[in-house]
């Protein structure tokens, strides 16, 4: 968001040196309808511009933390499976151990 903010204020800028290159003696006075619906144009090109970038920027941020809580659900699962698995293991130590104890013939 910063980087479109910045770019929109270079756009800015740059629209209005460009209408004083083009219009030195411009007085308010001058300001008359194509004027108007310029800016209004411009206004709504802006708008919509931004519309389809917030749009996209929007859902990719949701695949993105879509794609973090499944990282962090795969994790707790890592987790958990390894978990079971020492557990697994200590119980087949113990009976391993329980076995050379006792010895059935």
């Amino acid at each position: 968001m910063k980087n479109l903010t910045i770019i929109g204020l270079v756009l800015l800028a740059l629209s209005v040196l460009l209408f004083y290159l083009t219009s030195p003696n411009f007085t308010i006075n001058d300001l008359g309808m194509p004027h108007i619906m310029g800016i209004m144009g411009g206004i709504g090109v802006g708008l919509i511009i931004g519309g389809m970038v917030g749009y996209v920027s929007k859902g990719s941020a949701i695949k993105e933390e879509q794609k973090r809580k499944e990282f962090k659900q795969l994790q707790k699962d890592k987790e958990d499976l390894e978990k079971q698995a020492a557990e697994i293991a200590r119980r087949e130590a113990e009976l391993q151990r329980h076995q050379n104890e006792n010895p059935q013939i």
